[in-house]
């Protein structure tokens, strides 16, 4: 439902164009530092293609190919390491969110299961939102939110760099997208969790998308010689 994706894009702009902190009150004794989402974490993530997608397709690589696989992705990902932080939810996709429509505005989009949250770049949720592991969202509508939530974030800050966020937003979605190949390839072989599967296709679909960008053309180049596509 396009409008209630809307929302979400605008609820998302609103929270990132606002310094957010880092640290938050617990008790009048006690803070929690919110974690970082950072190189570290990100490559623990995607190192799941090569452990279980890739042999669930019987395409396991060598040695060699899985270091150039993790020195790859360590070089780009500085990128959205640099890139400034704020809040990521990282579950920001339709599952977690509550449609309150006797609200207005921003208000109607209710958030659940962001207790993990991390501090990260913001292009993150919002590829979580825009290429909605669970449902389909067609390339035309994501291009059309994409856009709504830069035009968002320009209004409020002259200095935003629409072509940069552009590109993080395509090196967050191959990245978020090639762990989620590998975490529902685990969910069926060590959880017996065989629902997961038919999410494949459609998260395979994003991955191509985002690779599609300038910035990830080796990329391209490597998924397409060694990473073979999910069963339809």
């Amino acid at each position: 439902i396009a409008e209630r994706y809307e929302a979400a894009t605008d609820m998302l702009a609103e929270l990132h164009r606002e310094p957010l902190p880092e640290t938050l009150p617990l008790t009048a004794q006690l803070t929690y530092e919110i974690p970082l989402f950072d190189i570290d974490a990100w490559l623990v993530e995607i190192g799941l293609m090569p452990e279980w997608y890739l042999p669930d397709r019987g395409a396991e690589v060598s040695y060699e190919r899985r270091e150039e696989f993790v020195v790859m992705w360590r070089m780009l990902l500085q990128k959205p390491a640099a890139a400034p932080r704020t809040w990521v939810m990282r579950d920001f996709h339709s599952p977690n969110i509550i449609w309150l429509g006797d609200r207005t505005g921003i208000l109607r989009v209710g958030i659940i299961d962001f207790q993990d949250a991390v501090l990260g770049p913001a292009a993150y949720d919002l590829v979580s939102l825009l290429q909605d592991a669970r449902i389909d969202v067609p390339e035309q509508l994501e291009l059309t939110l994409l856009n709504r939530y830069i035009k968002a974030r320009r209004a409020a800050d002259s200095q935003f760099d629409p072509a940069s966020f552009a590109e993080l937003y395509a090196i967050m979605s191959a990245q978020r997208n090639t762990r989620l190949l590998g975490t529902f390839a685990r969910l069926n072989r060590r959880d017996g969790k065989p629902q997961y599967l038919r999410h494949q296709p459609r998260i395979w679909t994003y991955l191509n998308r985002s690779l599609a960008h300038p910035a990830l053309s080796a990329f391209r180049e490597w998924y397409a010689a060694n990473v073979p596509p999910p069963l339809p």
